[in-house]
């Protein structure tokens, strides 16, 4: 039978097995239930509780409670780290995955994901602003450059789309002029930047410690509010944002906090750094 999280468990805490074998005694009549997984096991890298489910099922499911953030992706150059994001979104249980430029990208790193992800392509970057501002979703961007935020201190939008740049080149020139405002990632050794693929976990991550209801435990944020779903900042702003990596060397995170303000006036409190390097 399908394993079921013990009580109180947070959202990571399932069984060491991966996969089960047949489904062993009579058959569930629960129709979420594969005849062929019963029959033949499930091997699939999925949580315990989707075990013996069909896709159709488990996307059904995770339409229930999927997060209010969505997550955007330059594609110009066929970027292999689509897959590691959308694989990323999929874990933190991101509303839908959005590739700018090219249609077609490496699902390898998707490791199957993808299946179960809602997927959205934009010919180009006009596109996906449109399509933000239609849903009322702020644009978080990560990139590298001047003047950025750090995202360590940020409050994030509940709502939000986090936009990353291609590896390499990073944000174009027409993702940045649609930006309001970046937060950047921390960085301390020599590369001035980070793995885009990685930028967008970190990110997601940073979201996720703000917003989500992890299995009802505390969680804390500088805005003021406490308990298990903090309150997002001017949520239902338009304005187009960025979150920027960043390599500084006197990036500290312990400066006096600062507020910035976006065109429709989203703000963003944070720690900004004004050490000069020597």
């Amino acid at each position: 039978m399908t394993a079921e999280p013990e009580p109180g468990a947070g959202p990571t805490e399932w069984g060491s097995a991966v996969g089960v074998g047949p489904w062993a005694g009579p058959w569930p009549e629960d129709p979420r239930y594969d005849p062929e997984l019963l029959a033949a096991g499930d091997r699939r890298n999925v949580a315990d509780r989707y075990r013996y489910w069909s896709v159709e099922a488990i996307v059904a499911d995770l339409d229930t409670r999927r997060h209010p953030f969505h997550v955007a992706i330059e594609n110009f150059g066929h970027d292999l780290n689509i897959g590691t994001v959308v694989r990323t979104a999929n874990a933190f249980l991101a509303a839908e995955v959005h590739v700018v430029g090219r249609r077609r990208w490496n699902r390898r790193g998707a490791m199957v994901t993808d299946r179960y992800q809602h997927l959205r392509h934009h010919p180009d970057v006009a596109s996906l602003a449109g399509f933000a501002a239609a849903a009322g979703l702020p644009v978080v961007a990560v990139d590298t450059g001047p003047g950025a935020v750090p995202l360590e201190t940020a409050v994030l939008p509940e709502r939000c789309v986090l936009l990353f740049g291609a590896e390499g080149p990073g944000l174009t020139p027409e993702a940045r002029a649609a930006a309001a405002v970046t937060v950047s990632i921390a960085q301390f050794g020599s590369t001035r930047s980070i793995n885009a693929g990685v930028a967008a976990g970190i990110a997601m991550h940073a979201w996720v410690r703000q917003h989500a209801d992890r299995g009802g435990r505390p969680v804390t944020q500088d805005s003021g509010g406490s308990g298990s779903t903090p309150r997002a900042r001017n949520a239902s702003s338009t304005a187009v944002q960025t979150v920027r990596t960043t390599s500084t060397r006197a990036h500290r995170l312990s400066s006096p906090a600062t507020r910035c303000h976006g065109p429709a006036g989203w703000s963003v409190r944070s720690s900004i750094s004004s050490t000069a390097d020597s």
